[in-house]
């Protein structure tokens, strides 16, 4: 007697897990997809194709009025389901893109900075300063292993950031004492699931197949754990994960408030402020570009935007 096929969903799941993204993306993918068979009243995606898909991202956009970048993440989840499970061929669908409105980015002053900063405390402001002080995205920061900080060279090592690339970028001298701390009590917070059977941490499918016994070696924990251990979603191992990252938007957010600031400020702000202030400081573009890990200087070019005085740097005529 032969299996039952596997049901659209688990396919995709297996397909994404094949391509090795991540839990966050599977999520996301999967989620785009129901919702994309609901809409159209529970048809099967294999029954419909390219007309209905552009239905489903108008729709986003008219009647639920989702950002550009919401309606392509939408986009992209549709298109690995037809390519990659599906092998079905939409055509010319990708024209179906949003335009992303080109806009400034929110950058703090370096007196606005310090202020946020120092209403932040403990762990979270040791977060705070390492985006800001070393230009690391959000999950960059999360992720990072022990064996990643290399305090000799005053250097942290980016794994499989954006565009699944690997970087260098700088270590602040004035963080190096603070983080030593902080993974003594790390290094105690590990001793202490290993003493208890535990100690184990995520570990991409193939780094854990080639060094079956790493998960538990401390090069290899989080710099920043979670509180609690928890059970992994895909292999239901119970391990101790990095800190969420909601933690640290909520924490910003409410530093922001009570320093006063205005402007909408969260993790990603500490990033374009420090390639900001990088360039007033009169680093060079490619420099910058380098650190922060864009593919292309036009992306980092933005920053440069910012550093200009308002209207071009033109004197107002009110002011004589």
């Amino acid at each position: 007697m032969e299996p039952f096929p596997k049901k659209l969903l688990d396919q995709t799941r297996d397909a994404i897990r094949l391509k090795h993204y991540s839990y966050r993306t599977e999520e996301t993918y999967l989620n785009w997809i129901r919702r994309y068979i609901l809409f159209h009243n529970k048809r099967h995606p294999a029954e419909m194709g390219a007309p209905e898909v552009e239905a489903f991202l108008t729709h986003l956009a008219v009647k639920e009025h989702v950002a550009a970048s919401t309606q392509n993440q939408a986009l992209s989840a549709l298109l690995f389901l037809y390519r990659e499970v599906l092998h079905k061929d939409l055509g010319p669908i990708d024209a179906l893109r949003a335009k992303k409105p080109k806009r400034l980015p929110t950058v703090l002053t370096k007196e606005e900075t310090l202020r946020l900063l120092n209403h932040l405390s403990g762990t979270h402001q040791l977060m705070a300063k390492l985006i800001y002080g070393s230009g690391l995205r959000l999950m960059e920061c999360l992720r990072l292993r022990v064996k990643d900080l290399e305090f000799e060279r005053r250097a942290i090592i980016v794994r499989d950031g954006k565009g699944e690339q690997d970087r260098v970028t700088v270590l602040p001298d004035s963080l190096i004492p603070l983080l030593q701390e902080h993974l003594q009590q790390v290094k105690a917070l590990h001793q202490q699931d290993l003493a208890h059977g535990f100690g184990s941490v995520y570990l991409p499918d193939a780094l854990a197949r080639k060094y079956p016994n790493a998960d538990k070696e401390w090069g290899w924990q989080y710099v920043f754990p979670a509180n609690s251990l928890s059970r992994d979603p895909r292999s239901g191992v119970i391990r101790r994960h990095h800190v969420h990252e909601s933690s640290l938007q909520k924490a910003i957010r409410e530093a922001a408030r009570l320093a006063g600031i205005s402007k909408p400020v969260g993790p990603h702000t500490l990033r374009h402020c420090f390639a900001t202030h990088l360039l007033e400081n009169g680093y060079d573009i490619r420099t910058v570009q380098e650190l922060l890990g864009h593919k292309d200087v036009k992306t980092t070019m933005i920053y440069t935007h910012v550093l200009q005085r308002g209207g071009l740097a033109v004197r107002s005529p009110l002011d004589g």
